[in-house]
């Protein structure tokens, strides 16, 4: 792993944190990971996070506290000028490469799951790809409405499920609100498995199946387990 240091935080709202860090991963692709390591206690802890950034920037970490957790808030206790450790190279295969041609994109996710869309929209191509590209992203709050307003001055569309007030993305799309064509569509689904599960289920019963490489479908998928 390398050590590199924390050069900005931006606090969202309590307990869901924007780290930009020192290094940057100049072969990231949109939509990997990487994981971050604290010695916690005299051991060192490691924790996966997908990256916010663009390739080339300085990596951000997009980071939500899990109260009781073990690595959570020791991340979120960090100021400018502390130090972490990441690998030496980011992975994962939740990235533009594997999805099939389509007119829209749709990039749905819950809380913390938005961090590769965020990569993608920045690195740019997704928006010379594709027709339209419309984010939707399930929240409890309207102040975890993160990076809304540079997703939509990047040029695509932001369509906030927040669980109070226009309900979950489950519920936007049993009341029709989300009009997703099969015939000119690919969704990509990120964050609570528990999500993963329903909105797959939904989108199945309106004609979009999971995508495979020997299968093409309409659904891709990556599933964020609870940070601790």
């Amino acid at each position: 792993m390398i050590e590199t240091r924390i050069v900005d935080r931006h606090d969202w709202a309590p307990g869901l944190v924007t780290l930009k860090l020192e290094h940057a991963f100049a072969e990231l692709e949109p939509g990997q990971w990487t994981n971050v390591a604290l010695d916690v206690d005299g051991e060192r802890v490691r924790r996966a996070y997908s990256l916010a950034s663009a390739p080339g920037a300085p990596a951000e970490l997009f980071v939500s506290l899990v109260p009781g957790g073990r690595f959570t808030p020791r991340l979120l206790a960090l100021s400018p000028g502390d130090a972490i450790h990441l690998d030496e190279k980011p992975q994962g295969f939740f990235t533009l490469k594997w999805v099939p041609k389509a007119h829209e994109l749709w990039l749905m996710a819950t809380g913390t799951g938005l961090a590769p869309y965020v990569s993608m929209l920045r690195q740019g191509d997704v928006l010379s790809r594709f027709e339209r590209v419309v984010v939707v992203h399930g929240v409890r709050s309207e102040a975890e409405l993160a990076y809304r307003d540079e997703i939509v001055a990047l040029g695509a569309e932001h369509v906030p499920a927040v669980s109070r007030v226009q309900g979950r993305i489950t519920a936007l799309i049993e009341r029709g609100e989300l009009t997703i064509d099969p015939g000119r569509a690919h969704v990509m689904l990120c964050g609570n498995p528990a999500m993963i599960a329903e909105v797959s289920r939904l989108l199945e019963a309106r004609g979009l199946r999971k995508h495979r490489q020997r299968k093409p479908g309409h659904v891709t998928t990556e599933s964020y387990w609870e940070v601790r």
